[in-house]
């Protein structure tokens, strides 16, 4: 039996949903396309991501994307694409409103994986109050996302969690994450 999948999630502690517009399957792996609404106050934390780009298109409201050491306040029509390898994040300044864009995600890779992992494993409490889950679940969702935090070497990182990543699937860790996602999906 094949399981469905929602196409929105919501994540309980960095306040957005996510409905996925376009997915992997969908465009034969090119890209995946996602509208967040994001509440106010709501975001992450600085990453960047090795092998795909990330293009924002704000919808309503104003959307804060830092880009390297820049911060733009994009609105209604904006848009600014983020390149491989480049430090960003996105936030909502505001106190008073959520805000609605668009992200497309080229090449989809693992990303929707990513999300619905990180997504589900918030929703049924497996995170700490910053939304940050088990250094298991941790290491195959940054391996599995291409994910990497900055001020320390991508190669460092991708060797310790790629261990990790190892052992948390030797220990079978994996197999819990398969109902937030298909696994044959990305």
């Amino acid at each position: 039996m094949q399981t469905i999948l929602p196409k929105t999630i919501t994540h309980p502690l960095i306040g957005d949903t996510v409905t996925f517009l376009k997915t992997a399957v969908e465009t034969n792996g090119a890209y995946t396309l996602v509208e967040v609404v994001l509440l106010p106050g709501g975001g992450n934390d600085a990453h960047y991501h090795v092998n795909y780009s990330e293009a924002f298109e704000v919808l309503e409201g104003t959307l804060s994307v830092q880009y390297g050491k820049t911060e733009y306040d994009l609105n209604p029509g904006d848009t600014v694409t983020v390149p491989p390898k480049v430090v960003h994040r996105f936030f909502n300044r505001s106190n008073e409103r959520p805000v609605r864009f668009r992200v497309t995600i080229q090449p989809a890779r693992h990303f929707e994986a990513t999300l619905r992992i990180a997504y589900g494993l918030a929703a049924d409490g497996k995170t700490n109050k910053k939304g940050m889950p088990h250094i298991w679940h941790l290491a195959i969702i940054l391996q599995k996302g291409e994910s990497y935090l900055p001020g320390l070497p991508p190669a460092i990182q991708k060797g310790i969690f790629g261990i990790l990543a190892r052992i948390a699937r030797i220990k079978g860790v994996h197999r819990e994450l398969y109902k937030y996602y298909k696994p044959d999906a990305g």
